[in-house]
């Protein structure tokens, strides 16, 4: 499929803008259900991203089957890297 990088896109095209709105609304409410699924995790907060609180819980309790296995403390958290 043609594609073409457009340079800060989403503050000059209202249809990149508009899809990364849809992205966020729909990566937060995926994270709101994986926090009532895995509260411990703390997703709800932190929405997936690599905070303090969510490297120490993925240390303490280990990746879920929703962590993404490409992010280096995965990796580390399953044992696949030293």
């Amino acid at each position: 499929m043609p594609s073409m990088a457009v340079v800060k896109g989403d503050s000059r095209v209202a249809e990149i803008s508009a899809a990364s709105i849809l992205a966020k609304v729909t990566r937060d409410a995926e994270m709101a259900a994986l926090d009532i699924v895995f509260p411990q995790y703390g997703f709800a907060q932190h929405k997936g991203y690599p905070t303090a609180f969510h490297l120490e819980k993925l240390a303490q309790y280990g990746a879920t089957a929703h962590h993404r296995r490409s992010f280096a403390p995965v990796k580390r958290a399953l044992g696949l890297v030293s």
